[in-house]
């Protein structure tokens, strides 16, 4: 059997060390605590992070990232907080053959960076090729085997296609698409109109008010894509609308938990830890605000999501403040304006 490793053994690593070893490879899954590795090696499940899945015979739980040595298939799946310092531990071990999968949803803390620009700084040429995974996929669901449709991005649609090959296997469906920028901001900018909608439905607000942000969200993800250099179909897709929708909706998403916890009157310094640090749209909202602000892109939701999380700002003044905005014409989807 041919060998991959997956570098984050939180929900999602672990949900595609299982997916990948259905697919037919022996599976190294690495974590950074020997503790936690040997735990679960033992239990032959992540009772942390994705309990009552059991791991495939094909799937082996390490602390010892010299592992990966030899290893020609690596896929980071770890929050965007540690992707430069995890990926600079795996390129000091990775054979330059190797090719490498990133399946981390955010951007770079201080930088903003998009996974892809920070493993082309980390790996440079050392690597046959990098891609990046995204799409509407719990890990609980992947996890199980239930039906998953995902995104495979790479400028160069042959290597995005040699890459999307690996996970191409019953229950998960997998597509290409040569707009990393696309697909990587559609899974950044989700999470943070995903806090939006949590914090509505906490308000109970109904679900028209939730339907108002889903849209409007796939607007400002669409606008500061386009400036970003993003293909704007790409955001009518699996990585964009797709993923949107289920975050935006579904009981399962911890940044709409996250939300829905601060829109039932909790303040941000009563949230639990583990929850915010968890909800990945808590680092993007800050990254994307600033980067907005850098393209001189209106973004209205996440413009409010960032002074709740960062300034203090009370959930009903950060309604007040997008319901009595300025009227304006609706613009579609790919207009590069600063409509909102």
């Amino acid at each position: 059997m041919e060998r991959a490793a997956v570098l984050g053994a939180g929900a999602w690593g672990t949900a595609l060390a299982i997916h990948l070893a259905r697919c037919g490879f022996r599976v190294l899954l690495w974590d950074r605590s020997p503790e936690r590795a040997a735990a679960m090696q033992e239990a032959r499940e992540n009772r942390d992070y994705l309990p009552g899945v059991p791991f495939p015979e094909e799937v082996t739980v390490t602390a010892d990232m010299a592992s990966v040595a030899g290893c020609r298939r690596l896929v980071l799946a770890v929050p965007s907080a540690v992707l430069r310092d995890v990926a600079t531990a795996v390129a000091a071990h990775a054979d330059s053959g190797s090719w490498v999968v990133c399946a981390t949803k955010g951007l770079e803390e201080g930088s903003g960076k998009l996974a892809h620009e920070v493993l082309t700084e980390v790996f440079g040429e050392r690597t046959a090729g990098w891609a990046v995974l995204s799409g509407p996929s719990f890990a609980d669901e992947v996890g199980r085997g239930l039906p998953t449709a995902i995104t495979v991005a790479q400028p160069d649609l042959g290597r995005a296609e040699a890459m999307a090959a690996w996970f191409r296997c019953d229950p998960v469906r997998v597509y290409t698409s040569d707009d990393p920028v696309g697909v990587e901001l559609g899974g950044a900018v989700k999470n943070v109109i995903a806090i939006a909608a949590g914090i509505a439905d906490g308000m109970g607000l109904g679900y028209n008010a939730r339907a108002a942000l889903i849209t409007r969200g796939l607007a400002e993800m669409s606008r500061l894509g386009v400036a970003w250099g993003g293909q704007a179909e790409t955001f009518a897709g699996l990585t964009g609308l797709g993923d949107l929708v289920l975050t935006c909706t579904g009981p399962l998403s911890r940044n709409h938990q996250l939300g829905e916890t601060l829109g039932r009157g909790t303040a941000v310094d009563r949230v639990p830890a583990t929850l915010w640090r968890r909800a990945e749209g808590v680092r993007a909202a800050r990254a994307l605000h600033a980067k907005a602000r850098e393209l001189g892109v209106e973004m209205p939701i996440t413009e409010q999501v960032y002074r709740v999380l960062y300034e203090g700002e009370d959930p009903r003044q950060a309604l007040h403040s997008l319901m009595h905005r300025s009227p304006k014409a609706e613009q579609p989807l790919s207009a590069r304006d600063d409509q909102a």
